[in-house]
């Protein structure tokens, strides 16, 4: 019955394969099958009747919904294969016994808090648009930065032809030829603090996620992870209500 079908991109957030947008992507490059035919976008799907297969394997929905997070290290890429070889996050969290996702991402040189579930609906909440979830970095630049700079760093720089939001930068300490500062943004563009930076030809020489929302990497070793707590997922999914 048609009141059984929900979209292809959803059962396949829902089985642990990529975020809803990721999933549209596997779909759009003819990755994903329908009862042996390639899907298309919009396509709805039956999980109870449908076989749906990505790269020739079935997909099952996930019965059990995780909520991760991760100490990222540096030289790891958000994903989770690479068909160039390269380290992932995905081999930090082989032990989990599901399959799992990245919500969001950061970028190889950058490090700290990453989330992970296989739950779509909550990564579609954590990452839409719409929602403006603060994300706190601790960032090391060179040489440092002039007030008047940070002034404009909050109001917004352009970037890529589009100002950003406005962010909150606070010095934590300076040195010579170091400064070390902490930014909140408040919208997810791509590598947005290392432009940010950019823009005024200053140096970040290293980039850490320290907190989402107000859930924070706390002592989490580099490199491992542990589950969220209810209060922590509950804490996220307010910025979406």
């Amino acid at each position: 019955m048609s009141d059984n079908k929900v979209r292809l991109q959803k059962f396949m957030a829902e089985s642990g394969v990529a975020s809803r947008r990721k999933s549209e992507e596997l779909i759009a490059a003819g990755k994903v099958r329908i009862n042996g035919v390639t899907a298309k976008i919009g396509d709805k799907v039956d999980p109870k009747h449908d076989k749906i297969t990505l790269s020739g394997k079935k997909l099952v929905k996930e019965k059990k919904t995780v909520y991760l997070m991760l100490n990222k290290p540096r030289g790891y890429i958000t994903t989770m294969n690479d068909e160039r070889d390269r380290k992932c996050v995905a081999q930090l969290i082989k032990d989990v016994g599901v399959r799992v996702y990245p919500v969001g991402r950061l970028d190889r040189e950058s490090e700290g808090l990453l989330l992970f579930t296989n739950d779509g609906d909550f990564a579609n909440s954590v990452t839409h648009p719409s929602v403006h979830i603060p994300k706190t970095y601790r960032v090391t630049i060179r040489p440092g930065i002039e007030k008047s700079q940070e002034e404009k760093f909050r109001k917004g720089i352009e970037i890529d032809g589009r100002v950003t939001a406005p962010a909150d930068i606070k010095v934590i300490s300076a040195e010579d030829n170091r400064t070390v500062a902490e930014v909140t943004i408040y919208e997810g563009r791509n590598r947005q603090i290392r432009k940010m930076f950019e823009y005024f030809g200053i140096e970040v020489a290293r980039l850490k996620r320290t907190k989402i929302g107000k859930v924070k990497l706390g002592m989490l070793k580099q490199g491992e992870y542990r589950e969220l707590t209810e209060d922590e997922i509950q804490s996220l999914l307010s910025y979406s209500e």
